[in-house]
């Protein structure tokens, strides 16, 4: 039997815990499918009051979708596996985003990519001193999905557009500050928590264990992201962060072209195209044309090359610079797809937040 996610409940809880530790958990399509059916299985149980997830071993949650099965199907198939798979994956976020119970998300550890999304778009999200949590696509050539760009869009200021393009991981306090979760718990309290679930209400748990972060990070950087990251462009953001003063806004630069030029400036304009869009269903329509068109552009092969398959870290762009990418490149990724759209936000059927 596939154990690579296990399922069980006990008292008013039911548990979801990520089974691939030795992959950090990375999400396969098999792993989505069975995650939905228990979902349905538990929105009917009446016995069940709250859903849980977790992430097996001692590293995180989850670090992303199986990458390795997208690269090679981009290099080698014909894009249809790696769609299949996005076009459940997101169909899941909304759904969590939307679920009639309280849906809590313990994101201890490593939580990227697609970790995020089987957890903040959940009703209560914890966070820990161990949590890192980022959006780190641009680094292999793709852009934020699983309805990341909606959640980064909605951070306060230009911290979204600033964790977007730079893939930064972020600890707890930054975490909270940014919206991507709820509540910092320390790590040793954790399986007490879950265990009080079984048999209390949510916010009865949550208080029992909840204390204030460690201080963050970018509340204090604030002022030269907001001033940079507002640019219209991000060659403009770039000469921004090079004239800062201290060392950290030219570090950002120098991150900043480290990653794919194509994007980054897709990035830039999904995040400020789901700034427009309203709600998760039509930015996650918005991100499957992305990831479509990701399939056939030559970066995302490079880049899971460089960073995860070879691990040399030297990718190859292409285009190589940011002035080579044009605003016509950069529109082809937005392009309908005719009767392949995901259309999440024509059958959406938006329930209230559940108030737990």
């Amino acid at each position: 039997m596939n154990d690579d996610v296990l399922f069980r409940t006990g008292g008013r809880a039911a548990h979801i815990a990520l089974n691939r530790p030795g992959a950090l958990n990375s999400l396969t399509h098999d792993m989505v499918l069975r995650i939905d059916a228990k979902l349905t299985e538990w929105e009917h149980d009446p016995a069940v009051e709250t859903v849980v997830i977790t992430g097996e071993g001692e590293r995180g949650l989850c670090a992303g979708g199986d990458i390795r099965a997208i690269h090679d199907d981009a290099r080698d198939g014909d894009g249809s596996t790696a769609a299949a798979f996005w076009r459940d994956e997101y169909r899941l976020n909304a759904r969590i985003a939307h679920y009639p119970k309280p849906y809590v998300a313990v994101m201890d550890g490593i939580v990227m990519g697609g970790g995020v999304g089987v957890s903040a778009h959940g009703s209560v999200r914890v966070v820990t001193e161990r949590s890192r949590i980022a959006m780190p696509e641009t680094g292999i050539g793709f852009v934020p999905d699983v309805g990341g760009t909606h959640l980064l869009a909605l951070a306060p200021g230009e911290l979204g557009t600033y964790l977007a393009l730079t893939g930064a991981q972020i600890q707890a306090a930054d975490a909270l500050l940014c919206g991507l979760a709820d509540q910092y718990m320390p790590s040793a309290s954790l399986r007490s928590f879950v265990d009080d679930l079984a048999v209390l209400p949510v916010r009865e748990a949550l208080g029992r264990h909840v204390q204030d972060p460690p201080p963050g990070e970018l509340a204090g950087r604030r002022g030269w992201i907001d001033s940079c990251f507002s640019a219209g462009t991000v060659e403009e953001i770039v000469q921004r962060l090079l004239v800062q003063d201290g060392p950290a806004p030219k570090e950002t630069a120098e991150t900043l072209l480290r990653k794919s030029p194509t994007a980054l400036k897709v990035t830039l304009s999904a995040v400020r195209r789901a700034r427009r869009l309203g709600p998760l269903e039509r930015v996650l329509d918005q991100e499957y044309r992305v990831s479509l068109a990701c399939l056939h552009a030559p970066d995302l092969v490079e880049g899971v090359r460089a960073q995860v398959i070879d691990k040399d870290r030297n990718p190859q762009w292409s285009p190589a610079t940011l002035a080579e990418v044009t605003d016509a490149d950069v529109e082809r990724f937005f392009a309908p797809l005719g009767d392949r759209e995901l259309g999440l936000a024509d059958a959406a059927d938006i329930t209230e937040e559940v108030a737990w």
